[in-house]
């Protein structure tokens, strides 16, 4: 079912390479969507309305824009406790992770004496969170995205997700968005949510920055809204690569496989191996578990369409692979995955061993998932309180220490030509 891919004809860059390219945006995505930002530019929210009836088939002149308290409040009812304590940890785990990186990211330091420089983070003022909805829904996507915002003290966050065609969000969506006291929820998804959230209609206030996943669509939005508004990375369908040796158990490899394809059917999956026989077993476990598995449909197309296997002469040229297709997630199943890893420079979040599989850091290790595709993870980190945050550096000096940098400020100004800065240094000491 998986892709065989043949290495002998070019190198594994290459070839990682041309897998990346097959995957880029379109031109005719990229011009539709274009239109639909404007068509909102201009239309406001008659274009959000239009759009989401369009696309979405559901008609917001009947249940509004914005979701209400009183369906936040009965949402409560349709969920069971166990739902409801299982979003609390989750959030607590993300909460303590992020609060610790955020702490220790913060320093103070004194080059000369009479110098001191603190460096410190401030939040950004607002930040729209998209989470993908529609027939499935994502509360744990939420998580990810509003925990580190509140973590890192962002005023007003707001979230668009897509309703079902009678109005319907899912009700555990917004437990959880009361849970992390998200400030405001509107029901539009796709371009139109991103462009809203962007450039602002009567009804929604346009933010600071956009963060979540989305669809091919969604993407190419975020990307082209980034010429006015920050984003966080364009994270597109959702990716695994797995490293493995001839040690490697086939059915746990065959079941991170058929979890990650089972997102959607642009999924891409893929097998790097120095084991010939590796592959057959896999396919085997494959073709077992493709038969119990409720979304057959959408995991069938995702393997054949985007899933792909490779076999490899030795670790370098895997490792090389690795870093070459730096995909969102890598699992490692080697022998010794703790010093494998350290060859390692270019994935969203690495697993090590076959009992820390992506299905887990999806959603309950405290970790992100929202990560990386696309090769972005060659230059991008997963999304984190930082994202939420900007560092700014506050500096005391007094005579003494302006003294100490003197000559070196005035030496290097008047190289400059710019004899004021001099000035403005010499009349202090």
């Amino acid at each position: 079912m998986l892709q065989h891919l043949n290495s002998k004809e070019v190198t594994v860059e290459n070839l990682a390479l041309s897998l990346r390219k097959s995957h880029e945006i379109s031109e005719d995505i990229t011009e539709t969507v274009q239109k639909l930002i404007e068509d909102v530019k201009t239309k406001g929210n008659k274009a959000v309305f239009d759009l989401t009836l369009k696309f979405d088939k559901v008609d917001l002149t009947k249940f509004g824009l914005k979701v209400t308290k009183d369906e936040i409040k009965q949402a409560y009812e349709k969920v069971s406790e166990i739902q409801i304590q299982a979003l609390k940890k989750i959030k607590q785990r993300i909460e303590d992770f992020e609060s610790k990186l955020l702490k220790n990211s913060e320093l103070q330091f004194s080059p000369v004496k009479g110098l001191t420089i603190n460096s410190t983070f401030r939040p950004i003022e607002s930040v729209g969170c998209y989470v993908p909805g529609g027939v499935a829904s994502y509360p744990s996507s939420l998580l990810m995205s509003v925990v580190p915002a509140k973590v890192a003290g962002v005023k007003k966050i707001s979230v668009c997700s897509p309703a079902l065609p009678n109005g319907d969000l899912n009700p555990l969506l917004l437990v959880g968005a009361d849970i992390c006291e998200v400030d405001e929820f509107y029901r539009i998804g796709g371009v139109q949510a991103i462009a809203s959230l962007a450039l602002g209609t009567e009804t929604i206030n346009p933010v600071a920055k956009i963060v979540g996943p989305g669809n091919i669509y969604v993407t190419c939005a975020k990307i082209i809204v980034s010429n006015f508004v920050d984003i966080d990375l364009p994270a597109g369908p959702s990716e695994i690569l797995i490293y493995a040796d001839n040690n490697a158990n086939p059915r746990k490899i065959a079941l991170d496989l058929i979890a990650q394809s089972e997102h959607s059917k642009h999924s891409i999956c893929g097998v790097v191996t120095t084991s010939k026989e590796l592959f057959n077993n896999i396919e085997k476990e494959i073709n077992k578990l493709i038969d119990i598995a409720p979304r057959k449909e959408i995991i069938e197309y995702s393997l054949k369409t985007h899933g792909f296997y490779l076999t490899v002469n030795s670790e370098d040229e895997a490792i090389r692979f690795v870093n070459a297709f730096a995909p969102e997630h890598l699992e490692v199943f080697t022998s010794e995955p703790e010093q494998t890893v350290k060859k390692v420079n270019s994935a969203g979040l690495i697993l090590l061993g076959d009992t820390t599989p992506v299905a887990a850091s999806d959603y309950s290790m405290g970790t992100n998932h929202i990560l990386p595709t696309g090769g972005y993870a060659k230059t991008r980190s997963g999304l984190s309180v930082f994202d939420f945050c900007k560092r700014v550096n506050i500096v005391s000096c007094n005579k003494e220490g302006l003294q100490s940098l003197a000559e070196d400020t005035i030496s290097l100004a008047e190289a400059e030509g710019l004899y004021s800065h001099a000035q403005a240094v010499k009349e202090r000491v």
